[in-house]
């Protein structure tokens, strides 16, 4: 599909190949099947996620990119505003609500676990969710919020 081949080229130019497992989960996302990565931290997982944003916005989709709690959800939010612009990318955490209409909506496991129980109008056109951070379905306190968003 061309928008991983320009996924992949903006990677190489920077001197970054991407890793066999990384290219089989993009194909995977390109052909629309979910996807599960594990694999160690600073391993290169963000680049499948990112790509599943990629495919948000070439595809007129919204992706909603969820973070466990509100301090990694304004890092995510920074670093997505950083790389795409304000105008493509929102925050709901609770207590914030910043550009809920952008195509890229990040938020916290929570709050998307609410928008899903109430059909709310800003997961009517998701066609991606990123679930950041899954190890957190193993909390005692917090995994029940990830099983019910799955």
């Amino acid at each position: 599909m061309q928008v991983f081949a320009n996924y992949a080229d903006r990677y190489r130019a920077r001197g970054i190949i991407l890793d066999p497992f990384q290219v089989e989960a993009c194909g995977a996302l390109d052909r629309g099947h979910d996807v599960l990565v594990s694999a160690p931290t600073g391993s290169g997982k963000t680049v499948v996620a990112h790509y599943a944003v990629e495919l948000a916005l070439a595809s007129n989709q919204r992706c909603v990119y969820t973070a466990p709690i509100k301090a990694l959800s304004n890092q995510k939010f920074a670093e997505l505003k950083a790389m795409l612009g304000d105008e493509a990318v929102g925050l709901l955490t609770g207590d914030l609500s910043i550009n809920r209409n952008a195509p890229i909506l990040v938020v916290t496991t929570e709050v998307l676990r609410n928008m899903l129980f109430h059909s709310a109008p800003e997961i009517d056109d998701v066609g991606y969710v990123v679930l950041d951070e899954v190890h957190y379905l193993a909390d005692p306190d917090r995994g029940p919020v990830w099983e019910e968003v799955i």
